[in-house]
């Protein structure tokens, strides 16, 4: 059992590897870290002699003043080593840095200086140490205006805003998944070898920020306006999308109506609009019962009640985010499912309950996608 400790662990990416190791408990130990252990030597202390591995993402990345940006990511990496001196760990830290490395501005300084004070120390000390050199991050629950572009962007496109491009260059991304993928594996194998070699990152698509806005207008037209679901090409679009996804407001956009269409014949509802495939299939559930109480990672899915009265709950995974809609036959609406939310749905009629579920996903069998946890 290793215990790993991630510094920032409620920002963008730390949650997310918090979240996914949570995953698989019976490999590793998840220690706390809260933003105050930086303001107290004890607590970080006691941080520091509590892990086998330190994620250190903690740090700033955006100040109308760059010398603050720099001071303190520098502090922050010089606070750690500091803990980790005063009790001799030789834990394995893994740093993430950035390709502003090599640009003539302070946060690149920053992180370029702060990965070889912590390479010095793993010398010292007789630690190890991953320099992880990382493109753009983007992917759900970053946070618009501080994380990327793309975080901005969704963020204006599902609150009524207009996204404004400055300037058109081409940006290299990566989408968090994969990150923590990179990460994970670093963690189990310590893939770079040379305490002073940065260990490089290859981004998942070069792609003008022009053309992001494009995909993600698309996504607004099709899916938010006309409930279609949109055209995919590969995991990058997919990943995209479940990007976007993650800014809707579900509380107000959800569940959505479906138009009932009436005659001497009996009713007609059409369930999916959509540009690509996917399955659709239905279950029955009988009154009383619950299914379900597991999340995704990937999975776009769809619930539709056809029959019936259902209650179906979401809860964001690592929160107390929880919401409950309630959907019958007889106003037939659907509700989309979000990644990273463990979910069920449960008969609360006296009737059998009929759902009808789409699951589209990049589906590799070397790459799990549902994972069970209550609501």
């Amino acid at each position: 059992m290793k215990r790993i400790g991630i510094t920032g662990q409620i920002g963008f990416i730390g949650s997310h590897l918090f979240n996914t190791l949570g995953i698989n408990t019976e490999k590793y130990i998840r220690v706390p870290f809260e933003d105050i252990y930086f303001n107290d030597q004890k607590k970080l202390i006691e941080f520091v002699e509590n892990c086998d591995i330190i994620i250190h993402l903690a740090g700033m990345n955006r100040h109308p003043d760059p010398n603050v940006i720099y001071e303190t990511n520098i502090n922050l990496v010089k606070q750690l080593i500091e803990a980790l001196e005063y009790t001799g760990s030789k834990a394995h830290v893994i740093f993430s840095s950035s390709t502003q490395e090599d640009r003539d501005n302070l946060y690149g300084r920053s992180k370029k200086e702060g990965r070889e004070l912590l390479a010095d120390w793993a010398k010292k000390s007789g630690g190890s140490f991953t320099g992880f050199v990382i493109p753009n991050v983007f992917g759900p629950f970053g946070l618009p205006f501080y994380n990327s572009v793309v975080s901005t962007f969704c963020h204006q496109l599902t609150h009524n805003a207009t996204p404004k491009i400055d300037i058109d260059s081409e940006v290299n991304l990566i989408y968090v998944g994969t990150l923590i993928s990179q990460i994970i594996k670093d963690i189990d194998n310590k893939i770079s070898g040379n305490i002073d070699e940065r260990c490089f990152l290859k981004h998942d698509k070069a792609i003008k920020v022009s053309e992001i806005l494009n995909l993600l207008l698309s996504f607004t037209t099709d899916y938010l306006e006309k409930d279609i679901i949109p055209q995919l090409d590969g995991l990058f679009e997919m990943n995209l999308f479940n990007t976007y996804r993650s800014f809707i407001d579900y509380k107000s956009h959800f569940p959505v109506q479906y138009i009932l269409h009436t005659d001497d014949r009996g009713d007609f509802v059409e369930v999916m609009k959509l540009k690509e495939g996917g399955q659709v299939s239905y279950s029955t559930t009988k009154p009383g019962i619950t299914r379900g109480n597991h999340f995704h990672t990937r999975k776009i899915e769809r619930f539709a009640v056809i029959k019936g009265k259902a209650k179906i709950s979401i809860r964001k995974i690592g929160t107390k985010d929880f919401m409950e809609f309630y959907i019958s036959g007889d106003e037939p609406a659907f509700i989309d499912m979000p990644i990273w939310y463990t979910h069920n749905i449960t008969n609360i009629g006296d009737e059998n309950l009929t759902t009808l579920f789409w699951i589209n996903e990049f589906f590799n069998p070397d790459d799990p996608d549902t994972f069970f946890e209550k609501v």
